[in-house]
């Protein structure tokens, strides 16, 4: 497969006009040439924190608080899934991952309700599509088992502690919620000594010094917590201490569009483009546990091809700004999942 047009290319996502070349599913060259092409070519994104049962029930909810929407085990979201058959809740979720999909998304990190079960919707929702579900599960050990980790709600909500142990055991993925409503559960959920922390929207000074101490990623998800109204992450302090990838959330809140939340983030933080194209893409694979995210020689194709002359794009001065700022599903004009 040969690719012509702009290429994002690296970490910094430099713009070059480039021809790439595809074998066996990966990036087998990337030669700096003269192109008539508009295309602009870049690496696919990874969403790196979805809860896509929620699409059963898109928008529902309007005027309840974070706690009434989400909270275990009698949350809105919770008593609806319950009260869902397991075909339409697969149904659903199929549905936000094809509409991932056609947006440039090749992999998310889902945070499956449900327990075993959960899990296994998810699997069965993704089937034959190219986009791939890092599934964390939640409930109990076994669907940690079942899955590619576990995926905990909150360090006040439960005591994870067995879980988390067997997670390691198991040398799987663990993720958790923190600092999403207030402050009180992030040292808990660091003590746990996660593999990443999601929210963080409530992190003091000697909350984002542990995470520079400790390494540990996080996972921020703007637009849900402007929905949710429990305030905005510090965005430029996470970046300058650690690695920090993007998540749109709950699906019944938010579309599960990587370009609206790369758009939203990098208009209301003190962020770059190169920085933000890096949280959509490389931060959120590195946390997943893939080699993915990357336009260079050696990784996995899995890529965006963008229409550089769509009637949205055409003219454009800087081409990263236009990504991360402007583009949409509409300007996708192929999706590549090695």
């Amino acid at each position: 497969m040969i690719l012509e047009g702009t290429a994002l290319r690296g970490p910094e996502f430099e713009p070059v006009d480039a021809r790439v070349t595809v074998e066996d599913g990966r990036v087998a060259a990337i030669e700096a040439v003269e192109t008539p092409s508009d295309d602009i070519i870049l690496p696919a994104f990874v969403n790196a924190h979805t809860h896509l049962g929620d699409s059963i029930a898109k928008e529902a909810g309007e005027g309840l608080s974070l706690e009434e929407l989400v909270a275990p085990p009698d949350g809105l979201k919770h008593r609806l899934l319950r009260a869902a058959d397991h075909d339409a809740v697969v149904a659903a979720i199929r549905r936000s991952l094809q509409f991932m999909q056609t947006g440039g998304t090749t992999a998310c990190i889902e945070f499956r309700e449900g327990d075993v079960e959960g899990v296994e919707a998810a699997r069965e929702a993704a089937a034959d599509l190219a986009v791939d579900p890092v599934v964390l599960g939640r409930g109990s050990t076994a669907a940690m088992e079942a899955a590619d980790g576990f995926g905990a709600s909150g360090a006040e909500d439960a005591d994870f502690t067995r879980e988390r142990n067997a997670t390691a055991r198991a040398d799987k993925l663990f993720g958790i919620h923190a600092g999403e409503v207030r402050a009180s559960d992030i040292n808990p959920a660091m003590d746990l000594e996660p593999d990443f922390l999601v929210h963080m929207v409530h992190a003091a000074p000697l909350h984002l010094e542990r995470v520079a101490d400790s390494g540990t990623p996080v996972v921020v998800c703007p637009r849900s917590n402007l929905v949710t109204d429990v305030g905005t992450p510090p965005v430029r302090e996470l970046l300058d201490r650690t690695t920090v990838a993007l998540g749109t959330d709950n699906a019944f809140l938010n579309s599960p569009s990587m370009f609206r939340e790369m758009a939203f983030t990098a208009k209301l933080f003190d962020v770059t483009s190169a920085e933000v194209l890096r949280m959509a893409t490389r931060n959120g694979a590195h946390i997943a546990g893939l080699d993915a995210g990357l336009l260079e020689e050696g990784r996995p194709a899995d890529l965006l091809v963008l229409d550089g002359d769509s009637d949205n794009l055409a003219g454009v001065q800087d081409i990263r700004r236009a990504v991360v700022r402007r583009a949409g599903v509409h300007d996708v004009k192929r999706v590549i999942h090695a």
